[in-house]
């Protein structure tokens, strides 16, 4: 009700697919109709209803129709009177452009009105009693232009707390806030820039004092519990927040500034969203004492709806229509759609095979493997086709979900690792479809853009391919088997394009991808690296190569995206005619991706993938169980664990996104970390886990809350939290690999294997290419008993070592080869001097 307390409606079942909501309203003004089914919000919820006094009696009003709409579409609103006196009740709409208003009487004394807006713009709807204008009337209807698309943006820090004190690191750390009524809700903690702690989202609605735990491991952390004094200036509203800038004119394709000042407002999360006939850009330029500059840029002209909201309420004005102006961008939009039937189903002992096309890319660096639900990891075969594409066979030995690693230069290529099902398929949706390619991260004008699309794991359905940018797209999509599809485009225009991809008419994760399609590369073709080490690095560690032009001309410049998604510019330096250094210090373990570009075209190869860290932080190995991934509840802790035991050590990133923020703590475990996230409104979240930047296998997740709790927020709200995580030793708790490796298939030959000769380097190689995968020793014992001085192994191709040894003594060597804890075939090899 307008006075903030609740009013409770009856509910009645008429028996016939309908319900009937009764409520006899106590109080003039605005009404809010909160409804929700299985506990999650009907569309449209909440309802808002106006009520006025006349004649001893109330009439209302209500329907989507009074607040506005889409051009094209039909929208309607209803007015409720005394019964018998529907013919009391006169409405007149005045716009942009005329309307015919359907009406309809009900014996009941409410009329049901209808109308349908042809022309975006804003539509003053007059309602009359009496010849009285009620309460609220006349409302403003605002329709924007047809095929509505929205943009949002969240500023979080707008609602951002801080404990004042400094906390290292806050896995294991729970908070909780009890309010002035004693209710007691989790909160959601952050590290502030300057390495403060602080509450991410506080939006207090009553006053008083507020109460804050903060506790590692049950226990209160130092100052701990902290209390927060509330006022009136305190309280999140959005009264007493102001905008200035472009909120009644803007320019297509050009950057309009929003000023919003919120120093007046309290604490309360900001979020702007924008509803129009295209997509627009939203960021938030700059932020001071709390006063917000927003740019955004619509992409064409048109009428569009601006949505600023605080602390979950609209400020004074919004929504506001705004006429965008300017010129038409040009951009053309080419789409394919392709009907995906349901995978046919691999069942344990049989062969499967992918095909692949990874361009840049040098066959003898390739590997696949697989590895099962108990964890035994297999090698797959990688037979390599004509112009990139690559034929992976593999036999899984068991039903359930495997984890398939496909790497080059030991490192995953992009879309990897991936989830493959043995035996029965479950229907996943468009969240399970995955992607990955250069053609989603960089272009090139007048030849194919290439990338894979797995929908495997996401069931039948319907995929569709949009490309949209300053040129037509020629797109081809090429059917392979076993749920990959290869895609491709081609365009003739410079510029960032927009790869649309959608699965049953829904967005995939990520989508749509913008692709910054560079000029000919032309001379950058001609420009190579040399003395680029792509393992072995260290953090802190300067890293240094060279960039050679050979006869090209232009400027140099060098990037290094990290694992955490920071980008850096590497330092670079001529040191002599057409011979560049380029020099970056890496700052986290994991894969870093170094852009070499000349004049703003990527050079031959790049993006180079590089590993900083002594232990490879590898995704595949990284796997996620718990009910908190399929199910939750508002309001309570639901709990999944991420199990990082035997993947080294690396940035674990876990999102949530969803109708509300939530709580997410974490705390570690034998075999990882346990994350416990509290949603506060029901709905689907998607829940995306990250090792190293990289997407682990099966991620992202769709978890399906119920209960009862908030209202939704209009827009997706997400919550973060990033852990460095330590090396998790098997044995500690966690799973070990398990590894199964036949030795028989091993072969080994060369001189070295013959005769030893004493102080000279001999050679032999060892091929697993048959074997399957184990861990390959070698060890060689001296006449005195004593391990040989020198002997060193060396990784040549993905399946083929070369082994070289110098003895010193004379006499009788034993040398020993394993794969896994089984000699060869000859093993042990004994060599005379």
């Amino acid at each position: 009700m307008p006075s903030g307390n609740g009013l409770g409606p009856n509910v009645r079942d008429n028996a016939d697919g309908t319900i009937c909501v009764e409520y006899e309203p106590k109080q003039e003004g605005r009404h809010e109709v909160l409804m929700a089914f299985d506990g999650t919000g009907v569309d449209g919820s909440p309802f808002s209803c106006v009520v006025d006094k006349i004649d001893g009696s109330f009439l209302t009003a209500f329907g989507t129709g009074l607040v506005g709409g889409l051009s094209g579409d039909q929208e309607s609103f209803t007015v409720v009177a005394k019964k018998g006196t529907a013919k009391d009740i006169e409405v007149r709409i005045d716009g942009p452009a005329k309307v015919d208003l359907q009406r309809k009487d009900n014996e009941d004394g409410s009329a049901n009105f209808s109308y349908m807006p042809m022309t975006p713009g804003a539509y003053n709807i007059g309602i009359k009693y009496h010849g009285k204008p009620i309460k609220g009337s006349p409302f403003v209807a605002k329709v924007s232009g047809e095929g509505r698309k929205r943009s949002y943006l969240s500023v979080g820090n707008s609602a951002e707390y801080s404990l004042k004190i400094v906390e290292a690191d806050i896995v294991d750390l729970v908070g909780t806030i009890r309010t002035p009524g004693g209710q007691i809700e989790p909160i959601i903690l952050k590290k502030t820039g300057d390495g403060e702690l602080a509450i991410a989202s506080f939006t207090p609605r009553e006053k008083g004092e507020y109460t804050v735990n903060v506790m590692r491991h049950e226990k209160n952390i130092k100052n701990s519990p902290f209390k927060i004094k509330v006022g009136d200036k305190e309280i999140g509203h959005a009264a007493g927040c102001r905008v200035t800038g472009a909120i009644a004119e803007a320019i297509a394709n050009s950057g309009n500034e929003l000023v919003i000042d919120t120093s007046d407002g309290g604490y309360g999360g900001l979020s702007v969203a924008i509803e129009g006939p295209h997509r627009s850009d939203v960021e938030c330029y700059k932020v001071e004492d709390r006063v917000y500059t927003i740019h955004y840029s619509p992409h064409e002209p048109g009428i569009y709806i601006l949505n600023i909201r605080f602390a979950d309420d609209h400020i004074q004005g919004s929504p506001f229509l705004v006429n965008v102006g300017g010129n038409p961008s040009g951009r053309v939009r080419e789409t394919v759609v392709k009907e995906m039937g349901q995978a046919d189903a691999t069942n344990a002992g049989t062969t499967a095979e992918f095909i692949l096309k990874i361009p840049g890319t040098n066959p003898f660096d390739m590997e696949a493997s697989i590895t099962d639900p108990e964890g035994v990891s297999e090698l797959c075969e990688v037979m390599d086709l004509e112009d990139f594409h690559y034929d992976i066979k593999m036999t899984p030995k068991e039903n359930g979900l495997h984890t398939l690693s496909i790497k080059h230069k030991g490192m995953h290529i992009s879309g990897s690792p991936f989830q493959y099902s043995v035996g029965q398929l479950a229907v996943g949706g468009p969240h399970k479809v995955q992607v990955g390619g250069p053609g989603l991260e960089k272009g090139e004008v007048g030849i194919p853009n290439v990338f894979n699309i797995y929908t495997r794991e996401a069931g039948p359905g319907d995929l569709s391919v949009g490309v949209e940018g300053p040129s037509k797209a020629v797109i081809q999509l090429e059917q392979r088997p076993n749920g990959f599809l290869g895609a491709q485009f081609k365009v003739t225009k410079p510029g960032i394009y927009g790869v649309h991809l959608k699965f049953n008419d829904k967005h995939i994760p990520g989508s749509p991808f913008m692709v910054n399609v560079a000029p000919d590369s032309g001379v950058a073709r001609q420009v190579t690296v040399h003395s680029l080490k792509d393992k072995g690095l260290a953090i802190d560690k300067p890293v240094t190569f060279t960039v050679a032009f050979n006869g090209a001309t232009g400027n140099l410049h060098a990037t290094m995206r990290t694992p955490s998604g920071a980008h850096t510019d590497c330092f670079t330096q001529e040191m002599d005619k057409g011979v560049y250094a380029v020099r970056f210090i890496p700052k986290e373990n994991g894969v870093h991706y170094v852009d070499v570009k000349l004049n703003d075209a990527h050079i031959p190869d790049s993006p180079f993938a590089i590993m900083v860290g002594s232990t490879a932080s590898d995704p595949a190995m990284v796997t996620a169980s718990g009910d908190g991934l399929e199910h939750g509840k508002c309001g309570v802790k639901n709990k999944f664990v991420v199990k990082t035991a035997g993947a080294g050590s690396g940035l674990l990133a876990v999102f949530i996104d969803g109708p509300s923020k939530s709580a997410l703590s974490c705390k570690e475990v034998d075999e990882g970390y346990e994350f416990s996230f509290t949603p506060f409104c029901p709905g689907n979240y998607l829940i995306t886990i990250k090792y190293g930047n990289i997407p682990i296998a099966g991620s992202p997740y769709q978890t399906n809350v119920t209960g009862s709790g908030r209202k939704a927020s209009p827009i997706v709200e997400q919550s973060s939290m990033a852990v460095e995580t330590v090396e998790k030793k098997a044995g500690a708790g966690g799973k070990t690999r398990k590894l199964r490796g036949d030795a028989s298939k091993v072969v080994a030959k060369g001189p070295g294997l013959k005769k030893a000769f004493t102080n000279r380097l001999q050679n032999f190689t060892v091929d697993v290419k048959d074997a399957g995968l184990a861990i390959l020793s070698v060890g060689m014992i001296a006449p005195s008993g004593h391990p040989e001085a020198e002997l060193s192994v060396k990784k040549v191709t993905a399946t083929s070592y070369s082994v070289s040894y110098k003895v010193q003594e004379m006499g009788e060597h034993i040398l020993h080869v394993k794969w896994g804890d089984d000699e060869i075939p000859g093993s042990p090899f004994v060599l005379c001097t």
